[in-house]
């Protein structure tokens, strides 16, 4: 069934119940499922709150998003939370083009680089981030640590 897109990007708009739905709608994307590892409904409250995010809507609902942590600007580091894409939304570009937002939202604000941390097992996430030119910086545990270096 093909989607009727009326996709819009949009920057910080998305509340924490929309966060909250759009995550629990995704939460079978995740490896592990998100829902094994936190509260979804306390994490998209501190989402709300302590970071920017990158939004890709189609009409009222939020179907792409990139969460950031840009807290510590004396550091510089930037650290991305979250990346999800709405089942029926996957292989059209919207987390590459939400990445890029958040790099260039990033660069504005003087930032030096962008961190994340991904499972190890989620290979289709680790793939993303290289073909994006994040480059492994160590692994702990189950988790794989890269970074994303911003040139201004």
């Amino acid at each position: 069934m093909e989607q009727d897109l009326t996709i819009s990007y949009k920057t910080k708009t998305a509340n924490a119940n929309d966060i909250s739905l759009h995550l629990m709608a995704c939460d079978d994307s995740f490896i592990p499922l998100l829902s094994s590892r936190i509260n979804i409904i306390d994490y998209s409250q501190k989402i709300y709150e302590k970071a920017i995010t990158f939004e890709a809507w189609n009409k009222n609902e939020l179907i792409g998003l990139i969460a950031t942590y840009f807290t510590k600007p004396e550091s510089g580091i930037a650290f991305i939370t979250n990346v999800s894409v709405s089942k029926n939304y996957k292989g059209k570009g919207m987390a590459s083009k939400l990445l890029s937002s958040c790099i260039s939202y990033a660069l504005k604000i003087n930032y030096k680089e962008i961190k994340l941390e991904v499972n190890t097992e989620n290979t289709p996430a680790i793939t993303f981030y290289k073909k994006h030119h994040f480059l492994y910086t160590e692994t702990k545990e189950d988790s794989i640590f890269l970074t994303y270096q911003l040139i201004n």
